[in-house]
């Protein structure tokens, strides 16, 4: 803990100068060690830039950003809650990563009231009855990509799609969210163990199945196995490849070339064309040397949303339940790098939801934004969130 209060004290002192008392203080969770850490540091990154951006100010007010690190333990990100929230007394938390440990910080935040704004996970449980007036995501609900992976199947008369994911809830999720928007014949649905990441026996299988398309959910180093296997095999010239987490902005520098012509569903990609998100993409690169993610995405909306936030208030970000009420007016103001949002009654995000395909030029692979299957998309579990 001590090492961790030296960092964002370091932090604040480059954030904020000599001046001694930040207007604002905010708290960051999210992992940034471990085999998840790249998705934390992207997250992490992307709020810092737009902070940096603003001359360590959001809305014109100075703000002091405490960085703990969750370590994707839910045990950890509580006890980060309650050290951000009883001691550091902090006017928002950001990031919180998985759901699991978005999940355990929950009892906290809810009984403080304070502003708590979700960068990565988008858990059922939040987005319909278990709402919170004071709980906000700037990613998606979690089975949101997958619904408009659905349309895209349908709108392509794919007339029978092969679907897999690794056998947990966030796998389940996925394939449920599909097959909500997709009509067509499921020719098998398939489920690996978490821990597995040699698929040549189910690429064996779907290739016998000969399916029109197949539908996969395979995040991070998964994604890159499946993705790498699936080449090896020849399969990736022989059916379409829709996808969701396997095929982005943090695996594709691993996947290179391997990856052309898988297609992914996402809220945003680095490709994507309007003025708020070219900007973003160049000051990233040229701060941090490598290509946002839509997770660095994520993270830069929510500071500049806060920023949007902060500034409707003058500054006055004592009391809980007003600063949560000008975050959600916020979300139709401030300009998000992914195009259109607000949130919805559930505190989730109403957004597109773009189509992107790996494209190889040369020995360069980049995704190229092919089409929008969902346009201001509301996730399925609003209606039970009776928030207003």
């Amino acid at each position: 803990m001590k090492k961790k209060y030296l960092l964002a004290c370091a932090l604040t002192v480059s954030l904020i100068g000599h001046q001694a008392v930040a207007d604002v203080k905010i708290g960051f969770t999210g992992a940034l060690s471990g085999p998840a850490a790249a998705l934390g540091q992207d997250q992490y990154d992307g709020f810092m830039l737009a902070v940096e951006r603003n001359n360590g100010k959001l809305g014109g007010e100075t703000v002091e950003v405490i960085r703990e690190d969750d370590q994707v333990k839910p045990e950890i990100g509580l006890q980060a809650a309650r050290k951000l929230i009883d001691q550091d007394n902090v006017d928002a938390i950001v990031g919180m990563g998985f759901t699991n440990v978005l999940m355990a910080m929950l009892p906290p935040i809810r009984e403080s009231g304070v502003v708590a704004i979700a960068t990565n996970s988008g858990p059922l449980t939040l987005s319909g009855a278990g709402c919170q007036p004071n709980v906000f995501s700037t990613a998606w609900q979690s089975d949101g990509p997958a619904e408009a992976m659905g349309v895209y199947a349908q709108k392509n008369n794919f007339n029978n799609v092969y679907l897999m994911a690794p056998n947990y809830q966030a796998g389940k999720e996925m394939l449920a969210g599909f097959k909500r928007f997709y009509k067509g014949e499921v020719v098998d649905e398939v489920y690996t163990p978490l821990s597995q990441t040699d698929f040549s026996a189910e690429i064996t299988m779907l290739q016998a199945s000969a399916p029109e398309a197949v539908f996969v959910f395979y995040p991070g180093g998964l994604g890159i196995n499946f993705v790498k296997q699936m080449r090896q095999a020849g399969m990736l010239d022989k059916v379409p490849v829709l996808s969701v987490f396997t095929v982005d902005g943090t695996t594709l520098p691993a996947l290179k070339g391997l990856a052309d012509g898988v297609i992914a569903g996402a809220m945003w990609d680095a490709s994507l064309e309007n003025e708020a998100s070219e900007e973003f993409v160049k000051a990233y690169k040229e701060k941090y040397g490598r290509v946002p993610s839509l997770y660095s995405a994520a993270g830069y909306d929510a500071a500049n949303l806060l920023g949007a936030a902060i500034e409707s208030v003058d500054g006055d970000v004592a009391d809980n339940a007003k600063f949560a009420a000008a975050v959600k007016e916020a979300g139709a103001n401030f300009e998000s790098v992914r195009g259109p949002f607000k949130f919805n009654d559930n505190n989730m995000p109403i957004q597109n939801f773009y189509a992107f395909q790996a494209v190889k030029t040369g020995d360069d692979v980049a995704m190229k934004h092919i089409d929008t299957p969902l346009e201001s998309h509301k996730d399925a579990y609003h209606a039970e969130c009776k928030l207003k």
